[in-house]
């Protein structure tokens, strides 16, 4: 496989429609960490310019070799035996358009939640490595793969995306072991054939699974992002306040959610989301070339759910449930969150029922919560306070007579806080194939965007912090600012890094034409 930078390259070179002005846009995150020398393979997933495409994904059928990667392919080791498994994903665009989401679902089970950067009128592309490799079990079958990436093009809003998707398999070795893996990964999805596997809430959505009875060790993640009324649900305000406010400003139901995961009626586990900014949210010319954290790669989240084991080991089906809550009295929240999820199943090779029993279970259905403010003829300030505890602890036997004593604990805290004036997380999951990090991301954006007659036209700042560290001792410190869609600097660090830094070509500082910006409370600003 190419690396990153000369990957993009190449891509670059063979589409024309790309000009000298192309920007190129990227996302700040930790290379993933893979085998660096290893024998690699790589094959291409798909191929698709997305146009007017909503409601028609792009699926292919994916298919291993019994001896091999596939039939058309060098071998790189026997199907799931591998060290790692990236995914490159490649995109080109010119013109006008709005950022759109993008779902990537494999076997009818999500594996990698994006959007995508607006284009200029010169044209942008962007690259991101993504890593896969605890998706290993899912490769190492034939099976289904789908992008849906819905997007409109009119006689104003012209940006079609140009995808390519490559996967690339890194061989195990001595110096690289087959990296550990789950036995079966379970879908928490729609188990649509024809579409994306997110479901829509509110309502809640529920599936009834069946898991195997030697079942030990569970892994629940989860994908969860606000849509809508919910896409800034960071800036929605209590409703206790919401009549306060002139009308127009912002909705109501709140500004704190929580993403809950359910079995059987019971909480097994809570996320508190991570605020997204998508590319075409509050100025979209802040957002060219760097996009806010999350945006190409959105964060998932992990709960352990191994203390539930000796009751999914009656081989019976559980209803697994997804939803979402605010701190409001009756919980509810705004239309809509996107949510799916999976479970990471190791079961015990004696084949025999797991038993044993959950001892401790110390869960509230809700986060504890504290609203407060203040109003006066011209300002409201609002408050929101969250805290949540939950602790699960059970005996897990295993067939083979091996007792595991396991506890589940979350200790967790929010708090916004909300001025309107003159009237205006670590994750750390012990399973060997979820690498636990430490991620801190820190970003600083300004800008303006002046909408006339003529058309919307801005431009910004864009200063970023990151530094990662996990549980194998892998490192990335990265500090890169961009002033004038330029980018002005650019240091790496830590044993992730390249060994010569990725900066995207230098262009000519200018203001782009952009698509109207979406503001909180459903407002939009531009022509």
């Amino acid at each position: 496989m190419l690396p990153g930078w000369k990957f993009v390259e190449t891509v670059l070179a063979a589409v024309p429609l790309i000009g000298a002005q192309v920007l190129v846009d990227f996302q700040v995150a930790q290379p993933p960490p893979v085998p660096g020398d290893a024998k690699t393979c790589t094959i291409k997933i798909l191929e698709r310019t997305f146009g007017n495409s909503y409601y028609d994904p792009e699926i292919v059928s994916y298919r291993v070799h019994p001896d091999g990667l596939t039939a058309r392919r060098p071998d790189c080791g026997t199907a799931g035996s591998w060290a790692a498994v990236t995914l490159n994903f490649t995109v080109t665009s010119n013109g006008t358009q709005y950022d759109r989401l993008g779902v990537f679902t494999f076997q009818n089970t999500e594996i990698w939640r994006t959007s995508t950067p607006e284009p200029t009128p010169d044209g942008i592309i962007w690259t991101y490595t993504k890593d896969v490799t605890r998706y290993i079990p899912l490769f190492a079958e034939p099976g289904t793969f789908l992008l849906e990436l819905d997007n409109i093009v009119t006689s104003t809003l012209t940006g079609e995306y140009a995808t390519t998707l490559y996967a690339t398999f890194y061989e195990a070795s001595e110096n690289y072991p087959t990296a550990g893996q789950s036995n079966l990964i379970v879908p928490i999805s729609t188990m649509s054939d024809t579409l994306a596997n997110d479901a829509s809430v509110p309502p809640a959505f529920s599936l009834n699974v069946t898991l195997p009875q030697n079942t030990v060790e569970i892994y629940a993640e989860l994908y969860a992002s606000g849509n809508g009324k919910e896409e800034f649900w960071y800036y929605n305000t209590a409703d206790e306040y919401f009549n306060d406010l002139p009308p127009g400003t912002t909705y109501g139901g709140g500004p704190f959610r929580e993403v809950r995961l359910l079995v059987d009626g019971q909480l097994a586990g809570v996320a508190f989301p991570y605020a997204v900014i998508f590319t075409g949210g509050i100025n979209p010319a802040v957002w060219r070339p760097i996009t806010a954290y999350g945006a190409i790669d959105l964060p998932t989240y992990f709960l352990d759910l191994t203390p539930f084991a000796p009751i999914f080991a009656d081989g019976l089906p559980h209803n697994v449930t997804i939803d979402v809550a605010s701190a409001e009295v009756d919980h509810t929240v705004n239309q809509n969150w996107y949510v799916s999820g999976l479970l990471q199943v190791v079961t015990d090779s004696s084949g025999k029922r797991t038993t044993g029993q959950m001892v401790t279970y110390n869960a509230q259905p809700y986060a504890t919560t504290q609203t407060y403010g203040s109003t006066d003829a011209n300002d409201v300030n609002v408050t929101v306070n969250a805290q949540r505890q939950i602790y699960i602890e059970s005996i897990v036997v295993s067939g083979s007579g091996h007792s595991n004593h396991v506890i589940f604990e979350q200790n967790l805290a929010y708090t916004n806080t909300q001025w309107y004036l003159n009237g205006t997380y670590t994750q750390l999951v012990p399973a060997p194939f979820i690498l636990g990090s430490d991620i801190a991301e820190r970003q600083l954006a300004t800008g303006y965007f002046t909408s006339s007659t003529a058309g919307n036209f801005g431009s910004g700042s864009n200063n970023n912090t990151c530094s990662y560290v996990d549980s194998k001792h892998n490192t990335y410190y990265r500090l890169v600012d961009a002033a004038m869609n330029e980018i002005v600097y650019d240091q790496e660090s830590g044993s992730l890094a390249s060994s010569s830094p990725g900066t995207p070509w230098p262009v000519t500082p200018c203001s782009f034409s952009v698509p109207p910006a979406r503001l909180p409370g459903g407002k939009h600003f531009g022509n």
